[in-house]
């Protein structure tokens, strides 16, 4: 690895687990939208991409089981816009964790912002969990930004999960997610997002089912705060026999805004597609439990939160 900056090793910290030591198995540092360390193994390689677009390939051999591949991002200061392109082939078979995340930090008035546009092509019986945390941090008000897109493919009996965290701190993020899953294949996503202040924040998934006997289920779990605005939109499509789940779940506070807007499109007639939506304030009754237990309001606050977003 080239030299970390302090505050890039901070947000490695934060979104991989970072240890001030080299990671172990594969992986591809970028800090302020230069690589800055990059390790293979015999089955995860890591290239540079081909096309002029800045950005890897990750390929994962077929068979490959238990190794694991970190791809952090970060961003320590204000004027850069940092775009990557980041393609992931995972080989028939294999069975790997893939750590990614992104950090952005700014104390100045120019923005700072990562765009991670990510494609996954999952083989045939492929399985990968795909970790993926967002923190925004720095004094910068309103100029930390986030915008990921994630392409995925799932070829027949394929698995993806993914969990995907954003820790607080980014003034803007507009998050999308399409996907389409094969016969027999099977993508779990589990969302937690958290904004305050003057945070706006758009989630956008749109999942295919297109194989016999797919399924999908999409859980996003979420808090708003401050004067925050948050956006759920979530639109599965079967076009044969599946089974689709998507349920989003929002806690509100002060004078923030919740808008979801599910869309289910059955266009089989052996499509099972569900949608599930609350949105609600925090209730008082568990203040009050956690208050006579000698909690202040913001810890019985923070308590609730977290046991929410968990």
């Amino acid at each position: 690895m080239t030299n970390l900056n302090d505050v890039t090793k901070k947000l490695l910290r934060a979104v991989s687990g970072y240890e001030d030591k080299e990671f172990e198995g594969a992986y591809n540092i970028r800090q302020d939208g230069e690589c800055a360390g990059r390790k293979c193994t015999d089955n995860i390689k890591i290239i540079a991409r081909k096309d002029g677009k800045s950005g890897i390939e990750i390929h994962i051999k077929p068979g490959t089981k238990g190794e694991s591949v970190y791809i952090p991002a970060c961003v320590s200061r204000g004027n850069i816009k940092d775009i990557t392109y980041n393609d992931f082939f995972i080989g028939e078979g294999a069975d790997v964790t893939i750590i990614a995340g992104c950090g952005v930090h700014n104390e100045s008035d120019s923005e700072a912002s990562h765009h991670g546009i990510h494609r996954f092509v999952m083989e045939k019986g492929a399985k990968a969990s795909y970790i993926e945390k967002h923190i925004g941090t720095g004094s910068s008000d309103r100029n930390k930004r986030i915008d990921p897109i994630t392409e995925l493919e799932l070829k027949e009996d394929s698995y993806l999960f993914m969990d995907t965290v954003q820790l607080g701190g980014v003034d803007s993020t507009d998050r999308k997610t399409i996907a389409t899953v094969a016969k027999g294949a099977k993508l779990v996503v589990h969302e937690r997002l958290m904004t305050d202040g003057e945070d706006t924040a758009v989630t956008d998934f749109v999942v295919n089912l297109k194989g016999e006997n797919s399924t999908a289920e999409i859980i996003s779990r979420s808090v708003a705060r401050g004067k925050s605005k948050q956006k759920f939109i979530s639109r599965l499509i079967g076009e044969n026999v599946c089974v689709g789940h998507s349920e989003c779940d929002s806690l509100i506070a002060d004078e923030a805004t919740v808008f979801a807007e599910p869309a289910l499109e059955a266009i089989s007639p052996d499509a099972e597609l569900i949608h599930e939506a609350a949105i609600g304030k925090i209730a008082g009754e568990q203040l009050l439990k956690l208050c006579t237990l000698g909690l202040t309001q913001e810890e019985a606050e923070r308590v609730i939160i977290d046991g929410f977003l968990s």
